[in-house]
């Protein structure tokens, strides 16, 4: 039996034509009611994969905004570069009674405040020693390393709050990578100190000495800027009988600007001491007994 071509178009065009109507005519509330079901449901199931990464309080889905501040529900796992507790005179010269780094002050450092990128790197140093009438070399044991470690990550800032935090981060960084040199008495000659790394848990990075080898900060066109303040602290030689000591005199507030959004990448590379070496086992170091988790241990990574 031959096929109407017209006839079954029509057939067809009429019902695609009922059910644009039927979806036209269909209640508003339902049409929003479906499609809150479906985003809550796609919702629900990343907030329960965040909450049981134990993350729930840092992300952006759940506060909107980034964690800057300590955690004190959860053990604080962000990766972040910190005095050693043992050091206070390099803690007294950089961050005592500093109102341009006090955002630091209860971290003794900096965080980062969102999950960074981490490259990490371990290499065997192998010497082939080439035999004659060989195809194969032998392989001569030198040494193992760990390589630097390239840290990249990015600091939102949200309020001027924030941006006090990123002020401080920036310029904590300039101060770690510079000696002590020129004025500076009682540690006049000491190079740029030695960090601690922490982050990512107890068998990750804890306690690991580390120097800040170089960092990069991304300032990104097109992207809004948030203005902050801090105090402006200026000193000033007494004269007279009294010659030689300082007086602190405030001297109003110095402005700031910071990006709502930048990179800031940071090339840290792990160092050890002759006495710190001496402690090391390997099958301890195997059954991670030398993570730095006592006190005055340092982690071997």
């Amino acid at each position: 039996m031959p096929i109407n071509i017209v006839k079954v178009y029509k057939i067809l065009q009429r019902k695609a034509t009922y059910n644009i109507m039927a979806f036209i005519k269909a209640p508003t509330d339902i049409l929003f009611k479906k499609a809150g079901q479906a985003i809550g449901s796609v919702f629900n199931r990343t907030l329960s994969r965040l909450t049981g990464a134990g993350i729930s309080t840092d992300s952006r889905l759940v506060q909107s905004r980034a964690k800057w501040s300590g955690r004190s529900d959860k053990k604080d796992w962000r990766v972040r570069l910190q005095i050693p507790t043992g050091a206070d005179a390099v803690y007294n010269s950089i961050l005592d009674n500093n109102d341009l780094l006090a955002p630091l002050q209860e971290a003794r450092g900096i965080f980062w405040p969102l999950t960074p990128a981490v490259v990490i790197q371990h290499s065997a140093n192998y010497n082939p020693l080439a035999q004659t009438h060989s195809n194969y070399p032998f392989q001569a044991y030198q040494n193992s390393q760990v390589d630097s470690m390239n840290i990249i990550g990015e600091f939102p800032v949200q309020n001027s709050e924030d941006a006090k935090h990123w002020v401080a981060t920036v310029n904590f960084l300039r101060t770690i990578t510079k000696m002590y040199f020129g004025k500076e008495q009682a540690l006049k000659g000491n190079p740029p100190p030695i960090m601690h790394l922490s982050g990512y848990g107890d068998h990750m990075f804890s306690k690991v000495p580390v120097v800040v080898n170089t960092f990069n900060v991304e300032l990104r066109p097109g992207i809004d800027y948030i203005s902050t303040k801090q105090s402006n602290t200026e000193y000033k030689q007494l004269t007279g009988p009294d010659a030689g000591e300082f007086l602190t005199a405030q001297q109003g507030e110095s402005q700031t600007w910071a990006p709502t959004l930048s990179n800031i990448s940071v090339l840290v590379t792990p160092v050890y001491s002759r006495e710190s070496i001496k402690k090391f086992s390997l099958s301890e170091f195997a059954r991670g007994e030398l993570s730095g988790k006592g006190d005055g241990e340092i982690g071997f990574i």
